[in-house]
């Protein structure tokens, strides 16, 4: 399985709408969209993971990295996630402390 990443602005915030398996393999490609973007001077970021199949330790750790890259620019990283399984993952590793937690676009959207 591959990872898809398509990118848009809205609303002063950058929505990165994450398709697929972020695992070992495809991480890297995530780590490298939010390095690219930070690099362009946006901190302020929503990633979608709606359509994520599948999150192990890899990916959780380029989320955190993400995370503090966007926050030393004193931006945001905002996660929208309403699958019960990938949820599981956040709330067992206490990373559902770290990020902010969407159930849709518009209520990440909503708040700023």
């Amino acid at each position: 399985m591959d990872l898809s990443l398509e990118t848009r602005h809205e609303g002063g915030q950058t929505i990165i709408e994450v398709g697929g398996e972020i695992d070992v393999y495809t991480a890297p490609k995530l780590r490298d969209k939010i390095t690219e973007l930070v690099g362009n001077g946006e901190y302020n970021l929503v990633i979608d993971m709606e359509k994520v199949d599948f999150l192990d330790s890899t990916g959780l750790g380029v989320l955190v990295g993400g995370l503090k890259k966007v926050r030393a620019h004193d931006g945001s990283m905002r996660l929208i996630c309403n699958q019960e399984r990938l949820l599981k993952i956040f709330r067992i590793t206490g990373l559902a402390k770290v990020f902010v937690i969407h159930g849709s676009q518009a209520d990440a959207l909503a708040e700023r």
